[in-house]
């Protein structure tokens, strides 16, 4: 009798420890949660909004959005420049490799003038990007951090889950 009753008690068990294991899991190699601090990325996100992350992806386009470490600390920032690319900011317009390119995600704030050079290079190395803030003026970006080594990079991110107001909009 006592043997029956723990076999239906693992029985019972085993279900839950089933679905505690995939969330694990899940959060730890597939999506997560991850929350904006701050107004560096105004307009497109907002402080406190709440967004997934897609930790399998690292396959990163620019304009992405992206989220990665810096100094024990997440940032979530948008891609640039790519390895190879040389980046430009001259009078208010974005340049790659020579050639402009067009922002359509940013507010109305100007952006600096500003040379890659200035941080050492004259082109982006494989295996690092360059990232800003959509709120220029208010980002703690490449243009202050250096360029975002790849292995640094903990995902992407497209879809915004709270508040629900603003649930699955993210500009690219």
């Amino acid at each position: 009798m006592e043997e029956n009753k723990k076999k239906n008690i693992v029985k019972e068990i085993i279900p839950y420890v089933v679905i505690i294991l995939l969330v694990v899991l899940l959060r730890s190699f597939v999506i997560t949660p991850v929350q904006v601090e701050g107004a560096s990325m105004d307009p497109t996100l907002e402080d406190n909004e709440i967004l997934l992350l897609k930790k399998y992806d690292h396959n990163f386009e620019r304009f992405d959005i992206i989220v990665f470490n810096y100094n024990g600390s997440r940032l979530i920032k948008r891609v640039v420049g790519l390895p190879g690319d040389y980046v430009e900011y001259k009078d208010n317009k974005l340049y790659i490799n020579d050639k402009r390119v067009k922002e359509d995600f940013i507010g109305t704030e100007k952006t600096n003038d500003f040379k890659l050079e200035e941080l050492g290079y004259d082109k982006i190395p494989e295996g690092y990007y360059f990232v800003m803030g959509d709120n220029r003026n208010n980002s703690t970006d490449s243009r202050v951090i250096d360029l975002v080594k790849e292995d640094e990079i903990y995902g992407s991110t497209n879809l915004s889950l709270f508040p629900f107001s603003e649930m699955g909009r993210i500009n690219k």
